[in-house]
């Protein structure tokens, strides 16, 4: 897990190889304007979801894990509360993976919480089990980059 601010993007570009697209797309798109939803960059091996939501509670959140996807979460506008755990920790998944929403959901509960504010983000690798958008009733506009772990 990384969690660090976009002018220090170009230290993590060598560790995947879309990782300097991806933040190419963070520092060259209008974010505040771009439409919520999906966006294409480079098909189905590097995406964007932008969102601007209200969050959940600290007692309904679920940690979550991804097998083909790493996530860059970057947050646009508010602070997003998030929470990790290493997924060696996690006990069984309450809710197990399916392929087709690249997701596996634990009961397990974290202590690691950290907040994320404007112009800052996160990478969760496939063995970061993390809970995002536990912000009660706040709302964060905010971007998930999704890349494929095989390119």
């Amino acid at each position: 897990m990384v969690l660090d601010k976009l002018p220090n993007a170009l230290r993590y570009t060598c560790m995947h190889p879309l990782f300097e697209q991806a933040f190419w797309y963070l520092q060259q798109t209008d974010l505040m304007t771009e439409p919520t939803g999906m966006h294409e960059i480079e098909g189905k091996k590097l995406f964007a979801i932008v969102s601007n939501d209200r969050g959940v509670s600290e007692q309904e959140y679920k940690l979550e894990v991804h097998r083909k996807y790493i996530d860059i979460q970057y947050i646009i506008s508010g602070t997003d509360h998030m929470g990790w755990k290493d997924l060696a920790l996690c006990s069984e998944p309450n809710d197990p993976y399916r392929e087709e929403r690249d997701a596996a959901f634990f009961p397990d509960r974290t202590d690691n919480w950290f907040d994320v504010p404007a112009g800052s983000f996160t990478i969760f690798f496939p063995d970061d089990a993390h809970a995002a958008m536990v912000t009660g009733e706040r709302v964060v506009r905010k971007v998930v980059l999704k890349i494929a772990v095989e390119v």
